[in-house]
């Protein structure tokens, strides 16, 4: 699988983690654009649709981690937390 380069940053953040982690709490380590300021109405800006459109991949590439087998979720989400995944050996092999 040639992995996004969303989808390596995610990789290598899960594989470094000693402890399963929740995805979307390492978004933040992984955003390029800049967080916009928010205002009452940000449909159109140009600064907050580039972010938000991060967002969007950033779950995107997630899910195709999960789906391809690269990482599993260990801890399913219990309506206090998210789901906490690990990497599996095929994610290891597959940013080697």
């Amino acid at each position: 699988m040639n992995l996004t380069d969303q989808q390596a940053g995610l990789l290598r953040v899960i594989g470094s983690s000693t402890e399963p982690v929740a995805r979307s709490d390492l978004f933040p380590r992984l955003v390029t654009k800049p967080v916009p300021e928010i205002k009452d109405d940000n449909e159109g800006d140009p600064v907050w649709n580039a972010w938000a459109e991060e967002q969007i991949d950033l779950h995107r590439a997630s899910a195709e981690l999960w789906k391809n087998d690269l990482i599993r979720v260990v801890h399913p989400a219990s309506g206090e937390r998210p789901d906490l995944v690990e990497i599996t050996d095929a994610g290891r092999v597959a940013i080697a």
